[in-house]
């Protein structure tokens, strides 16, 4: 039991991350803008995330076992941050163009957290696949949503 209790850390600062960016609903603004025909519907966005932010603190708490605080584990808080960020830019200022650069790093932490994870747990870099693929797709429709909104 003393071993998972270090996972409560993990799946804490997420659930933080997860608060801070749910505090900015896309709201009326978010309605109003022009979309692509591909945009999912908005009821997918709750579950999707909480699916990918419980594999998130996971992935964490899997390299921090391995190896505790080292690089992977700096670039994992890094994507985190960068996650939350983009909820406040987007939402929160109605910054698409800031949003989207946010979402350029997040993906580059992402994809930098997989590949210096992937000699310490495997397991934790296959949690991240689907936030990578999701995190892609909605660098896809962020920039839709700029090139539409200008």
């Amino acid at each position: 039991m003393r071993r998972y209790i270090s996972l409560i850390f993990f799946l804490l600062v997420t659930t933080l991350v997860a608060s801070f960016a749910g505090a900015f609903s896309p709201g009326e603004w978010y309605q109003g803008l022009d979309k692509p025909a591909w945009t999912p519907p908005n009821w997918l966005f709750g579950p999707v995330w909480s699916l990918l932010y419980l594999f998130i603190a996971i992935a964490g708490w899997l390299v921090w076992r391995a190896k505790g605080f080292g690089l992977a584990l700096f670039l994992w808080f890094a994507q985190l941050a960068f996650n939350g960020a983009w909820s406040y830019l987007m939402f929160g200022e109605h910054r698409i163009d800031s949003a989207m650069v946010d979402l350029v790093f997040m993906w580059l932490a992402i994809a930098a957290f997989m590949v210096t994870a992937w000699r310490l747990s495997r397991l934790a870099v296959l949690l991240f696949v689907p936030y990578l693929i999701w995190v892609t797709f909605a660098g896809a429709l962020n920039f839709a949503l700029l090139q539409l909104n200008p």
